[in-house]
């Protein structure tokens, strides 16, 4: 029966996202309401619904009452988009059309080793996203947005940046970061680099009028193909996790703007130490399948640092989900 329940597990997960769509957990007060008002609520039919809602039920996502009436749990809260714990935007990165697309093509990656993506859509991933799918483009950048609002004072609190006159976020999203670090140092100057796209929506607080605007560079780019700033400590954080060759860029590019010296903090979920085996090794199968790249163990994260040129000083926990790798360019 385990694998029974295992092969139906897209079912699971559409009905994650069905009810991420439709906005049930927004609807669902703190009591129990009625399938036939909370039907009214998301313009649903009622029978369908409960259908949808018994089977989340089943595993822990809202909760069924005797009177057949439903009500939160501490899952489905995390589908409501003013929960400060949302996984709401990442529970739809994860099912956005294109995963329904390259998962049955899992068996071909795994054979040749190769993204599927190309084959599928006829362009590298993100280019698809930006160019064909740009509403999946922004459930990713409000995904990531999330994940990095939720582990950026993590980070700040680990680090110890003390000494270091500037910072620069590499591939960081809007910002979130750079502005908790700058928060912690308030004589220091930050950059914020990525796609033009991304920046434009920065956090307030970064761009013109914001009150870290005066310590703060935000400058549109491809990482991959470029790092034009100079700083003291380079962050880059879950993005290390592309194809061999534009990881190996990336970092190329940080060590070329940062010179002898430079320190570097690469932040990463592992698959070999952390509590979240399940999600993390998903996440792995995920990227083989889009971008053909992976997420790391400790050594072959080291591996891939050292065989860069950097010199790895310090392994760090930020939180039980992410790890610090401190590194440094040899002089």
């Amino acid at each position: 029966m385990r694998l029974r329940e295992l092969v139906f597990g897209a079912a699971c997960a559409a009905a994650v996202r069905a009810s991420a769509r439709l906005g049930v957990a927004d609807a669902l007060g703190d009591g129990p309401m009625a399938v036939e008002d909370l039907a009214a609520a998301v313009k649903t039919e009622p029978k369908p619904l409960r259908r949808l809602l018994r089977a989340l039920s089943c595993y822990g996502v809202f909760a069924e009452r005797p009177d057949g009436a439903f009500t939160h749990t501490d899952m489905s809260r995390l589908l409501r988009k003013d929960d400060p714990h949302s996984l709401r935007d990442i529970s739809m990165w994860c099912t956005e059309p294109w995963t329904w697309d390259a998962w049955p093509r899992l068996d071909e990656a795994v054979r040749t080793g190769r993204n599927v993506v190309q084959d599928l859509y006829g362009k590298e991933f993100f280019q698809y996203l930006n160019e064909d799918a740009p509403e999946s483009a922004d459930v990713f950048n409000r995904a990531m947005t999330t994940s990095s609002e939720q582990s950026a004072r993590d980070v700040a609190k680990l680090l110890d940046l003390s000494g270091s006159k500037s910072v620069a976020d590499i591939g960081g999203g809007q910002g979130h970061v750079v502005a908790c670090l700058l928060d912690k140092y308030p004589a220091m100057r930050g950059s914020l680099l990525d796609l033009p796209r991304v920046v434009e929506n920065a956090v307030p607080r970064l761009r013109e009028g914001g009150d870290l605007a005066d310590r703060t560079r935000i400058v549109p780019g491809d990482v991959r193909a470029s790092v034009p700033i100079e700083a003291d400590v380079y962050v880059i954080k879950n993005i290390l996790e592309w194809d061999d060759e534009s990881t190996a860029r990336l970092l190329h590019n940080v060590i070329d703007a940062g010179g002898p010296g430079a320190r570097i903090v690469v932040i990463e979920n592992l698959v070999d130490d952390t509590p979240s085996m399940r999600f993390s090794t998903a996440m792995d199968l995920l990227l083989l399948l889009n971008v053909g790249g992976a997420k790391h163990t400790t050594d072959s994260m080291v591996s891939r640092l050292t065989g860069a040129g950097l010199v790895v000083d310090d392994i760090s926990p930020v939180n039980p989900y992410l790890h610090a790798f401190d590194c440094h360019v040899p002089g």
